[in-house]
């Protein structure tokens, strides 16, 4: 016992003078001998790129970047952004681990036509510098309710005075006129294109690409948790870092138009299960459709009374496939479906299309209509299997009627006891071979009577 404690005391003793490094090692998932910047080395950049609502992906996207870049003592991490914007849970998170990061953040919006709206614009200014390519926007930066829903008076004050304090605390370090655009952009909606948002100084530069953007970058100083730091990116080395396959998978269904696709194919999936039940598939891919659909609703914080018109059009929908009414219900189900994909989502920027509602609606409709169609047609339709389709059906004799009427039939590859109606002693009785026509099925008798 006492050797191995002498053993734990020497590998304790030698893990200290190492300098404690495998816990910061195993964070990062680098090996032991993690790079480092020598004298006369190109300085590293890191470049993530994002473009879509600002989710959790986002944020866990940016702290891996963060902590890749700490390990191998990059000169600045980039994030090129392109965001209609999200949750606003999400973004204090994002915004408290980038304030926290000892490597430098540059958003940098772009690329042409790419937006930094709403909750981006919070993004954007709590970078430790930030910049747009020329044709981006940023700004409109107005509060939704927690569900998406237009807040109240008194609500929609203070969530507003708490967001103009927390943009304003982001923006004091650009001046008077920055910190005027950035209350303006959560009070009035306000945004700006990057030529204005440069004359403002709520952005440092205006650049065409990444390389552009180092160049200006170089020499540029910027307060890394509150010490200054003058940027390398002279010669830098870009490295850079692509989302994961889950990530990208991820983001791609939390696109607004996206989320309600896969609501409409998860609900066509449970239609056609519920028509022709039993082979599944319909229904598992209906299902896991409508899992990803409500994750992704999660994650863009729905209006919930989209939400709920939504659920309703469903219900709609496979009412009118279990009992057809003709299309009252459809109908119906087109209605809801329509208002609660407009009322789904209040973020600028994160509306869904109108053809896309429109198209999605229609097809939705078209189908439960064939469903219900043909389920109607079943019901109406004379039975063609089991006892009730054998009446009406002819079989033929094979062992010719006995007085009293008892004989044999051949019907669908069997041969049948049969018992002729009717049957009087004057009565011609059928022959071996001719044809007689099935009344009724007793047990395994059948009824029958001649064939005319």
């Amino acid at each position: 016992m006492n050797r191995f404690r002498t053993l734990f005391r020497i590998l304790y003793l030698t893990s200290l003078l190492l300098g404690l490094t495998l816990p910061v090692l195993g964070q990062v998932g680098m090996s032991m001998a993690a790079p480092t910047r020598q004298t006369g080395e190109s300085p590293i950049v890191y470049v993530l790129t994002f473009q879509g609502a600002v989710t959790p992906v986002l944020h866990e996207y940016l702290a891996k970047g963060i902590e890749a870049a700490q390990a191998s003592r990059a000169a600045a991490v980039i994030l090129q952004l392109d965001t209609p914007g999200g949750s606003v849970e999400v973004t204090k998170r994002i915004i408290q681990t980038m304030l926290a990061s000892p490597v430098p953040i540059v958003v940098y919006v772009a690329p042409a036509g790419a937006q930094a709206g709403s909750a981006g614009t919070f993004i954007t200014l709590a970078g430790h510098a930030a910049a747009m390519t020329p044709g981006s926007s940023i700004g409109a930066a107005s509060p939704v309710g927690m569900g998406g829903e237009d807040v109240g008076e008194t609500m929609q004050s203070k969530v507003v005075n708490i967001l103009a304090a927390d943009i304003e605390n982001l923006a004091v370090r650009r001046g008077d006129e920055a910190v005027q655009w950035a209350i303006a952009a959560v009070e009035e909606a306000a945004a700006a294109t990057a030529d204005r948002a440069l004359s403002l100084g709520v952005i440092d530069f205006i650049a065409a690409d990444i390389s552009d953007l180092l160049n200006q970058l170089h020499g540029f100083e910027v307060l890394v948790v509150g010490q200054p730091v003058v940027l390398d990116t002279v010669n830098a080395l870009i490295r850079p870092i692509e989302l994961s396959p889950l990530q990208q998978f991820l983001n791609f269904i939390t696109n607004p138009s996206v989320a309600t696709i896969l609501l409409t194919l998860g609900s066509i999936g449970l239609i056609a299960e519920i028509y022709n039940p039993g082979t599944f598939i319909p229904g598992t891919i209906g299902i896991i459709s409508l899992l990803l659909g409500l994750y992704a609703l999660g994650q863009l914080d729905a209006n919930f009374t989209g939400v709920a018109l939504i659920i309703l059009a469903i219900i709609l929908f496979v009412g009118e496939a279990l009992t057809p009414t003709f299309g009252a219900l459809a109908t119906g189900g087109i209605v809801a479906f329509i208002f609660g994909s407009v009322l789904l989502f209040d973020a600028p920027g994160l509306a869904v299309p109108w053809p896309t509602i429109i198209g999605l609606a229609a097809s939705m409709g078209l189908f439960t209509f064939f469903a219900g169609g043909k389920a109607l047609a079943a019901q109406r339709r004379q039975p063609y299997s089991g006892r009730e389709g054998m009446i009406g059906k002819t079989a033929q004799v094979r062992k010719a009627f006995d007085e009293s009427g008892h004989g044999t039939v051949f019907f669908a590859g069997e041969h049948w006891n049969a018992l002729l109606k009717s049957v009087t002693p004057n009565d011609p009785r059928p022959a071996v071979g001719e044809l007689v026509e099935i009344q009724a099925v007793q047990g395994y008798t059948l009824v029958v009577i001649p064939y005319k």
